[in-house]
């Protein structure tokens, strides 16, 4: 049941970020305290919306039976441990201050720990 609830946040974080990027990306990044890009900018970050709107709609239905759906649980476990280094990177080389990646890299890691304890174990003879 706790692996539900959490897939579904995941896919409700997923689906605002989606939304966000795809609508507002300018005045997203704006409110973020993020420097605002040239506005052709916004073509990459819808195409980034498209992914982030997938994922979102596919961690819903992930989270109906998350024991069939291993490998697409260790795949958000990815994401989130790619999100991670991303965030270290850039906050250690001075590129964004922890007052921009602070609260995504929490999630991140909230998110990578949680997965991990809580996936479903593979079945034998499975390729989960």
């Amino acid at each position: 049941m706790k692996l539900k609830v959490l897939l579904r946040v995941i896919g409700v974080v997923q689906l605002v970020l989606g939304l966000m990027y795809l609508f507002i990306p300018m005045k997203f990044l704006a409110m973020m305290g993020h420097s605002v890009p040239e506005p052709d900018i916004a073509y990459p970050l819808g195409m980034l919306a498209a992914r982030f709107l997938a994922y979102g709609v596919g961690m819903l239905f992930i989270a109906r039976e998350p024991e069939k759906q291993l490998f697409w649980i260790n795949n958000m476990i990815l994401i989130q441990v790619l999100d991670l280094a991303v965030g270290i990177f850039y906050t250690a080389t001075g590129i964004a201050g922890l007052s921009h990646s602070g609260f995504p890299m929490f999630n991140a890691t909230l998110f990578i720990i949680l997965l991990t304890l809580w996936r479903p174990k593979a079945a034998a003879g499975t390729n989960g």
